[in-house]
């Protein structure tokens, strides 16, 4: 059987064809090798050069190996964090021509490590909570998107520092299974697969003397189960809120910003009479609300910005008599996004003073407005409204910020 690369780009094969692919992995040369950092893992794993990139080689059974490039490729379609898969390399022999085991191969993460590699230097508790905070995240994310892992661990995750948190990414996927919907039972396993093997791992650590005196294994990995339902609740919750109470969706969407997830979009009903709304975010990966508020409004922001504006958006469509998601007869959003921006954003903006806006772009004063609005809500415990806002803020806040 002749050497076959699959590859997910017509660049990859090029530069993937200098590897001695012809030679076992654990034998490679140095000349090819990259020498980082590995994680623990039941395969043999190498990182190389290839062409400008360096790459993650790992041999594995072929079946094992395009079943896991193939989910590797559909989580990158469903924007989840995990290692890109580059290609699979099969019909490898030696120079007897005895077959050799074939090899999947990803692209190295730039920036991330293994777990045991971080705590080479004891890592302190409030750290360690941070990084089972991150894979928390992960799980959920995953969950989201009906993946189900079947082996979560430190071990099958890469972690990469994230201003003062860790963002974590899935690197071995062999276990798992992408359904349309996950069930409680399924999302339970693999939050108590993840327990017991987050406790394992840790409890090697502490056998090693890598970890923390104060560290307790079992209550770290029973950390994880806690953190994973709190941010499962406030992510899949419905919440029903009287329509006069709009800044209490806007309360519900900082919480889940602070636990890191950005809302996409969110679906609201309002009731028949038209009393209350029904709110469920939808969460995505940073970057989506600069595209969505400029798709829909014209409107270029950085994006926490679009994402204030964008959830501004939503919560007064919801108010709007003729939004009717669903209904080919109701507004398209296109259409209210349009009349948001003329008949609110534009005129609210222009209620600062040119003098006090100077050189600020709109969409940052509106920002500003947004923020000064929750402010002014949170100490009176409904929503005081744009007017209010604006003369507060033209009062106080806008006052003190330099111009020009």
């Amino acid at each position: 059987m002749e050497l076959q690369i699959t590859a997910t780009s017509p660049e990859h094969p090029a530069s993937l064809l200098d590897l001695p692919w012809h030679i076992p992995l654990e034998e490679w040369p140095d000349e090819h090798l990259i020498p980082l950092p590995r994680g623990i893992s039941r395969h043999v794993v190498r990182f190389a050069q290839a062409g400008g990139e360096i790459v993650a080689v790992k041999e594995v059974g072929e079946w094992a190996a395009v079943r896991e490039y193939g989910l590797l490729r559909d989580l990158d379609r469903l924007t989840v964090p995990a290692v890109d898969a580059l290609a699979v390399v099969t019909g490898r022999t030696d120079e007897h021509g005895e077959p050799l085991e074939p090899a999947l191969i990803t692209r190295h993460l730039v920036g991330s490590q293994p777990y045991r590699s971080m705590f080479e230097t004891t890592m302190r508790p409030g750290t360690i909570r941070r990084l089972l905070d991150a894979l928390a995240v992960l799980l959920v994310r995953l969950h989201l998107a009906g993946f189900a892992w079947g082996d979560c661990s430190l071990s099958n995750t890469l972690f990469r520092r994230d201003a003062g948190a860790y963002a974590a990414y899935l690197v071995d996927a062999e276990t798992g299974q992408i359904q349309p919907r996950l069930t409680s039972g399924q999302r339970e396993y693999d939050v108590e697969v993840a327990r017991v093997n987050i406790a394992g791992e840790l409890m090697d650590l502490e056998a090693s003397g890598s970890l923390h005196p104060s560290v307790d294994p079992v209550l770290f990995g029973q950390a994880i189960v806690e953190r994973y339902r709190e941010l499962w609740h406030e992510l899949t919750r419905q919440s029903v809120y009287p329509l006069a109470r709009r800044h209490a969706i806007d309360q519900r969407v900082r919480r889940l910003n602070d636990l890191g997830f950005d809302v996409a979009e969110m679906q609201i009903e309002r009731s028949p009479d038209g009393d209350t709304v029904t709110f469920v975010p939808k969460v995505v990966d940073a970057g989506h609300h600069q595209r969505q508020l400029l798709r829909l409004t014209g409107l270029d922001a950085e994006e926490n910005q679009a994402r204030s504006l964008l959830n501004d958006l939503e919560t007064w469509m919801a108010t709007q008599d003729d939004y009717a998601p669903g209904d080919p007869l109701g507004a398209r959003p296109e259409v209210l996004a349009h009349r948001w921006v003329r008949d609110v954003f534009r005129p609210t903006v222009r209620m600062v003073p040119r003098e006090l806006r100077g050189a600020t772009d709109t969409a940052q004063i509106y920002y500003e407005l947004l923020e000064h609005r929750w402010r002014l809500c949170e100490r009176a415990g409904h929503d005081v409204g744009l007017e209010a806002t604006v003369e507060d803020y033209i009062r106080t806040a806008a006052a003190h910020r330099p111009h020009g």
